[in-house]
């Protein structure tokens, strides 16, 4: 999908990493939230604490999950998931669009 109708956006971004990763929240009507965000080049340990989906929307980076031992290369139209209350490191490798959705 690539657009989202009927939504709230909270104004106010969010920043990590020095400002290399910023992203906006959008909020469905039923109360689920998304994210929409960039990554600067860079390596980076997120924590969940909600089942996340990432979409790759442009870009490439790597991402090591949780109990993998070697990192997999996700590309822009891929997609990887995360269990909540874990951790996963990226390795940006190229300027990258994502969408978070929020299990």
């Amino acid at each position: 999908m690539s657009q989202f109708d009927n939504v709230s956006v909270i104004r106010e971004a969010n920043f990590y990493f020095e400002g290399k990763v910023s992203s906006r929240t959008v909020v469905f009507p039923d109360g689920t939230k998304k994210t929409l965000g960039v990554m600067l080049p860079g390596e980076y340990v997120f924590g969940t604490s909600s089942h996340e989906i990432m979409e790759i929307l442009a870009g490439d980076l790597d991402v090591l999950l949780p109990g993998a031992e070697t990192a997999v290369a996700v590309k822009g139209g891929e997609t990887f998931e995360v269990p909540a209350g874990t951790s996963f490191t990226v390795v940006v490798k190229t300027v990258t669009d994502y969408c978070c959705s929020y299990l």
